[in-house]
């Protein structure tokens, strides 16, 4: 799996997540409370984005991501 497929499936869990979010216009170096989502709208992003890769990934690794492309990475690590 590649990140841009990984990068795919998480804008559009996040335009799902948060009002008024297009995921053509998201940025992968901003995060996703820069586009107005909540702490539980990152929780259903994330959970979502995972149960759709088929990846798991513990929390304490979860807890240093800031970006969205930073969630990529470490999904696309934990993917292979």
């Amino acid at each position: 799996m590649n990140r841009e497929t990984i990068l795919f499936v998480v804008k559009k869990h996040i335009s799902n997540a948060v009002d008024g979010v297009d995921e053509a216009g998201i940025d992968h170096e901003k995060s996703m409370a820069d586009y107005g989502a909540s702490s539980l709208d990152i929780v259903s992003v994330v959970s979502s984005s995972m149960r759709e890769l088929k990846i798991k990934i513990p929390r304490t690794e979860l807890k240093n991501v800031k970006t969205i492309g930073e969630l990529a990475d470490l999904f696309e690590k934990s993917a292979s």
